[in-house]
């Protein structure tokens, strides 16, 4: 997929528990957004996991939100939805996200 020039790729970071397999492959839990610079709208989204249909998961609870507006929408479909080990690394990822993002809005330097 090619993405519009407007767009910006994020990636959030967040320790899952020990238990969960992701830390076993991967040492924390990523999600990656291609966010719209100016409208703020999430045009994709990946995440790790251990099965490709994890990826999926997440990716349709996050593509068409906003970033800025949609994060308490976003918690409770992740709250309601999402039943696996990494459900609060999910949330943590996605707020180090927002934090970039709002850093790359006001032109700051990003901590990456």
């Amino acid at each position: 997929m090619v993405y519009p020039k407007n767009t910006v790729y994020i990636i959030g970071n967040a320790q899952s528990q020990q238990k969960n397999p992701i830390t076993h492959i991967y040492n924390m839990f990523f999600i990656g957004l291609v966010v719209d610079r100016e409208t703020g709208y999430i045009v994709d989204a990946g995440a790790s996991g251990t099965i490709p249909i994890t990826s999926e998961f997440i990716k349709s609870i996050f593509v068409g939100k906003n970033i800025e507006k949609d994060g308490d929408e976003i918690a409770s479909e992740v709250e309601t939805r999402y039943f696996g080990s990494s459900q609060k690394a999910i949330m943590v990822a996605f707020k180090d996200a927002q934090k970039k993002y709002f850093q790359i809005k006001k032109g700051d330097k990003v901590d990456i």
